[in-house]
C-alpha cells in the first residue's frame, strides 16, 4: 500500500480489490471477438471474426444522468448499470449496428469495492442483454471533486453493421407504418425534473405508493431502461428496417424527426400508446401541460420502428417481447403531430 498516496485519500488497495470483484462478472460478456482479458492498458477486438464483407462501425457514447441520484438515495447500486449500457447500445441500434464491445469509466468520491461490484454487476447484465462484451474501463477515485457517496458513470460502445444493411433516412416514404415498442417508465431521462416534482416541490418518500403507479415511488424510479438490441437485429434478418428513433431526452418531438428525411412527419394516435401511471402522477404533479410531456418523456415507448405496410405481422410478432403496437404512420407534414 502507498502511504503517500493513502494520505491524499486514494485508497490503492481498495482499487485492486474493485478490479478483482469485477473479473468474474466481466468473463460472462464473453464474445467471439474479444482477444483479451482484462487488465492490460487497451481492450482488444477481432472483427475479422464476424466476416463482414463491408464493415461500418458504430460508435456511441452516453451517461445515466441524474437518475444516479435515485441510486445513491436508495443505496442500490446493482441495476444503474444496465441503464448506463441502454442509453448506449439502443443508440446505436437505430443505424441497424450490432453492439460488439463496451467501455465503462466509473468516477467516485471514495472506491467502495462492493459498490463497485455491484455498478459492473448491472453493466455486465446490459452487455449479456445486447450481446456485446465488457472489454475494458477505468474506475477513478477522486475525493476532492466529488461528495462522499457520489459517483459518476459513462459507457462507450462500439458496434458494426454491413453497408448495404446502414438503415437510412432516405429509405423513409410517406404512409409507412410506426410501430412502438414500450418502455418500462422513465427509462434515464427527464430525472431533473422527474426529482423536482417529487423531491423540492413536494416531499414524497420513495417509498410513497402512488396508485396509479402501483409499486413505491423509489422502485418505479430506479426501473432500468429497456435493451431492444436483439429483437430489432432479428426483425433486421426478416424485414427491411425504414427508420428507427431511440426516444430519449426530448421525447416524441425532438427523437422522432431524427430518422425522418427533410419535409417528412409523422401521424400518432394518442390513444394507442400504452398507459404508464409515472406519467400521469407526473404530469398532474409538476402541472405540465400535457403536449409538452411528449417533448419530455418517452410517454410509453422506448423505441420507435418504421416498416413499410406489409411487414406489419411480421414485425408484431418478431417484437412481442416488447408489446408492440402500431401507432401512427409517416406523413408529409414536417412536424410530428399526436392525435388526442
Amino acid at each position: 500500500m502507498s502511504k503517500s498516496y493513502a494520505a491524499s485519500g486514494v485508497s490503492l488497495d481498495a482499487g485492486y480489490e474493485a478490479v478483482s470483484r469485477m473479473k468474474k462478472h466481466i468473463q460472462k460478456t464473453k464474445n467471439l471477438g474479444v482477444m483479451e482479458s482484462i487488465g492490460g492498458f487497451g481492450g482488444l477486438f477481432d472483427l475479422s471474426q464476424y466476416q463482414i464483407k463491408e464493415p461500418v462501425l458504430v460508435s456511441g457514447t452516453d451517461g445515466v444522468g441524474t437518475k444516479l441520484i435515485i441510486a445513491q438515495m436508495m443505496n442500490q447500486h446493482d441495476t444503474i448499470g444496465i441503464d448506463l449500457v441502454a442509453m448506449c447500445v439502443n443508440d446505436i441500434i437505430t443505424v441497424g449496428a450490432k453492439p460488439l464491445f463496451f467501455l465503462d469509466y466509473i468516477a467516485t468520491h471514495k472506491i467502495d469495492p462492493i459498490q463497485i461490484e455491484h455498478l459492473i454487476q448491472g453493466i455486465t447484465e446490459g452487455c449479456i442483454q445486447a450481446g456485446c462484451a465488457l472489454i475494458g474501463g477505468e474506475t477513478a477515485e477522486m475525493n476532492d471533486l466529488y461528495q462522499e457517496g457520489d459517483y459518476d458513470l459513462a459507457g462507450y460502445v462500439t458496434g458494426v453493421v454491413e453497408k448495404a444493411k446502414l438503415i437510412s433516412k432516405e429509405h423513409v416514404k410517406e404512409g409507412q407504418i410506426l410501430i412502438g415498442l414500450v418502455s418500462s417508465g422513465i427509462h434515464s431521462n427527464g430525472y431533473s425534473l422527474v426529482r423536482k416534482i417529487f423531491f423540492k416541490d413536494h416531499t414524497y418518500a420513495l417509498d410513497h405508493v402512488f396508485k396509479e403507479i402501483g409499486r413505491t415511488l423509489g422502485d418505479a424510479l430506479l426501473e432500468p431502461t429497456v435493451i431492444y438490441v436483439k429483437r430489432i437485429l432479428e426483425l433486421m434478418n426478416h424485414v427491411a428496417i425504414k427508420g428507427l428513433a431511440h426516444i430519449t431526452g426530448g421525447g416524441f418531438i425532438e427523437n422522432i424527426p431524427r430518422m425522418l428525411p427533410d419535409g417528412y412527419g409523422v401521424f400518432i394516435d394518442e390513444k394507442s400508446l400504452p398507459k404508464l401511471g409515472i406519467f400521469d402522477v407526473l404530469e398532474r404533479l409538476g402541472n405540465i401541460d400535457h403536449m409538452e410531456m411528449y417533448n419530455i418523456f418517452n410517454m410509453g415507448i422506448g423505441m420507435v420502428v418504421i416498416v413499410d405496410e406489409n411487414d406489419v405481422d411480421t414485425s408484431l410478432n418478431l417484437l412481442k417481447d416488447h408489446q408492440p403496437r402500431v401507432i401512427g404512420h409517416v406523413t408529409k407534414s414536417g412536424s410530428v403531430v399526436i392525435q388526442p
